[in-house]
């Protein structure tokens, strides 16, 4: 009932013990709370919360528009209402240094157990599309360094994410992993790879890499098994349920353009019954029964 039973210092030493364990951990993306408890109902490991995802659901485009805030309540929305750790992409750190620095500490008290951030100029764009840039060393380095820096609770999962293999190909890309590694971070995400010998580059750096299986981009729909061969530590599927829902919303709104009902589109619906089960009804039901007897009321069953 309600939120998460265990607290965010527990969620953040939980993904750490399971990254020193060598499974690979999928993270479907939440696109609301709700669909933060579904992952966790079915099994996954974690939930990865997407700036895509996030400024779509706002009805902007992923080129940093969005803000802190947005990204901060929304992180802390999905993180309170899942036992499960919570990644969130906290982009370019919505500024330089003491910016980052603010962001890491107002995306920990949100309860996220993670976050990543990366190296492209800012604002950023998704980076899946082409024209990215990405800044120098120096202000890479700077990024991680502040953000390693501010954190208050050690456990919080510091990962780095470089554009740098679209842009300055996969020698510079890993060299530039090498030291955002040496400045403190925690683990990698090297977005847009094109193969999987290419994560394995990145995996002997020696720390947590982070697969991105984004549809529709740059990068094969690679199975767990074979990122899990290739020195994987981590699969998040950042859009793939916003698109999904997206996509059956589209579908209904058709139908009832078009047949003048949604009686045809009804098989496909998630049932009352299984989102009162989501929600938890008779968890609520049985807090309320159990304060009415605890207060003597008559009535109360």
């Amino acid at each position: 009932m309600l939120y998460s039973t265990l607290t965010p210092s527990a969620k953040r030493r939980a993904l750490r013990a399971r990254l020193r364990s060598g499974e690979l951990l999928e993270l479907p993306g939440a696109f609301n709370p709700l669909a933060a408890r579904l992952i966790q109902d079915k099994g996954f490991d974690g939930v990865y919360v997407s700036g895509a995802v996030v400024a779509a659901d706002l009805g902007l485009p992923d080129v940093g528009l969005t803000t802190l805030t947005e990204v901060a309540t929304r992180a802390g929305q999905i993180a309170r209402m899942t036992d499960l750790p919570a990644l969130v992409d906290a982009d370019t750190g919505f500024g330089e240094a003491m910016s980052m620095a603010r962001t890491v500490q107002t995306l920990e008290d949100a309860g996220v157990a993670g976050l990543h951030v990366e190296d492209q100029v800012n604002p950023k764009r998704c980076g899946h599309l082409d024209g990215k840039q990405v800044v120098d060393d120096v202000v890479a380095l700077q990024r991680v360094r502040a953000a390693v820096g501010a954190r208050r609770d050690p456990d919080l999962l510091v990962m780095a994410r470089t554009d740098a293999r679209g842009v300055l190909g996969l020698d510079a890309a890993v060299d530039r992993a090498r030291a955002l590694v040496d400045a403190g971070a925690d683990a990698l995400f090297p977005e847009a790879l094109t193969g999987l010998d290419e994560y394995e580059r990145f995996a002997a750096l020696g720390v947590p890499v982070l697969a991105n299986m984004t549809e529709f981009g740059k990068t094969t729909l690679y199975t767990r098994d074979q990122l899990r061969d290739a020195g994987v530590a981590v699969v998040i599927y950042p859009v793939s349920l916003l698109r999904v829902a997206m996509g059956a919303a589209e579908r209904a709104l058709d139908a009832l353009r078009a047949e003048g009902s949604l009686a045809s589109q009804v098989p496909a619906m998630q049932t009352r019954a299984r989102l009162y089960e989501l929600l938890d009804y008779a968890g609520y039901a049985g807090f309320d029964d159990g304060v009415a007897r605890a207060a003597g009321d008559p009535s109360a069953p």
